[in-house]
């Protein structure tokens, strides 16, 4: 991951964290369903760390969410 991207992924994580919460989900569950663990969700989450995924991994977490892909792409300053 760039440098330069962290605040964006810090920021996608915090938003998957937002729909998953919305939607009744815990970590765990979302992980399983992905196909990840929950360790990795946690890291994908935290403000503190910023992590990167994969575009299949964003697609995967979107359509579980049944949110559409692109709003976790949309950034605020």
């Amino acid at each position: 991951m760039k440098h330069e991207y962290e605040l964006q992924y810090r920021q996608i994580g915090l938003k998957i964290a937002y729909y998953r919460k919305l939607r009744g989900l815990t970590q765990e569950q979302l992980a399983e369903m992905i196909d990840k663990t929950p360790a990795f969700i946690g890291h994908v989450e935290a403000p503190n760390i910023p992590k990167a995924i994969s575009l299949d991994t964003l697609f995967d977490i979107a359509s579980v969410l049944d949110v559409p892909a692109h709003k976790f792409l949309l950034f605020e300053d």
